[in-house]
């Protein structure tokens, strides 16, 4: 057990290093911070003396090492453009984007499961496939499109619920809702494919010759052993959340730190756009982490098949 955690630690420190190389070297491809910055008419020294006020002009493994060290220690940086500390300006947006998250997570979960338990229950019967129609359309649709058809029937054709902003329920319903049909749908296959193979288990059929309803077996017996691929994945796919509220934070205009990253970008701000997703791919990584340790405690026999 020690050594297992010890190597998924390590695993996800080099993830973690991995990403935030990437993103380091992917953010100077956008090009000169100094052309936005800079007024039009900056002088070659205005551009140089720029440089070297924010350590442009030193070579790329001086700036990375310079931003891994201080970012251990929770220093991210100024950001170019608001000429403040880069992490308390994310962080200000982290409730927002854990907000919709979790609400977009918790959402497809309270989908999915009842419509995996029935369509299972009910295999091959009309309610299977209605519940497989759901799911296919859920997975075909782009949450971006869907958030676009939400706006224009619920907020503009029907005017029942705003177009933008952060504030009340109403304002997290259709964000919530863009980013969790697509995951409600592949977690609603996965939860109908693993009933079906828990309903053939010899416990499941003793449940019925004590006489039990077919209730009580499906919730009691069934159910709980087939949730425990269902938390695997949901924490795989926290990380494809995060990347769809960055598309949906745009779209709602919702206040978070995907639509924060987003204009970083367009605005060069390097770096609000290097902390963003050091902290994104952190989040990701120990979630995951997390999610590895608990399905051992979940199913010791992982551990021991390894």
């Amino acid at each position: 057990m020690r050594a297992y955690i010890a190597a998924r630690l390590a695993t996800a420190v080099l993830v973690i290093l991995g990403v935030s190389l990437v993103s380091f070297l992917l953010t100077f491809l956008t090009g000169d911070p100094a052309e936005i910055m800079l007024p039009p008419g900056a002088t070659e020294n205005q551009i140089t003396a720029f440089r070297a006020a924010w350590g442009f002009d030193d070579p790329l493994p001086v700036q990375y090492w310079r931003f891994l060290s201080r970012a251990v220690h929770g220093d991210f940086g100024v950001s170019l453009r608001h000429g403040q500390s880069s992490l308390p300006l994310i962080a200000a947006r982290l409730p927002a984007t854990l907000q919709l998250t979790l609400t977009a997570m918790l959402l497809a979960i309270a989908l999915a499961v009842p419509l995996g338990v029935l369509a299972a229950a009910n295999r091959g019967s009309k309610i299977d496939l209605l519940a497989m129609g759901v799911a296919l359309v859920g997975q075909s649709v782009p949450n971006f499109w869907l958030a676009i058809m939400m706006i224009l029937l619920f907020a503009v054709s029907w005017g029942v619920l705003p177009t933008s902003g952060r504030g009340g329920l109403a304002h997290v319903v259709m964000p919530a809702a863009a980013i969790a049909i697509n995951l409600m749908a592949l977690l609603t296959r996965l939860v109908r494919t693993t009933m079906i193979e828990v309903l053939t288990e010899d416990y499941v059929r003793t449940g019925r010759g004590k006489g039990l309803r077919e209730l009580a077996v499906v919730t009691r017996h069934a159910l709980p052993n087939a949730l425990i691929p269902l938390v695997t994945v949901v924490g795989l796919q926290f990380g494809y959340i995060l990347g769809g509220a960055v598309v949906i934070e745009t779209v709602f205009t919702w206040p978070g730190v995907g639509l924060f990253t987003m204009q970083a970008i367009l605005n060069r701000d390097y770096p609000v756009v290097q902390a963003s997703v050091f902290i994104l791919a952190t989040g990701v990584v120990l979630i995951n982490l997390t999610v590895d340790l608990l399905y051992l405690w979940l199913d010791p026999r992982i551990l021991l098949e390894r």
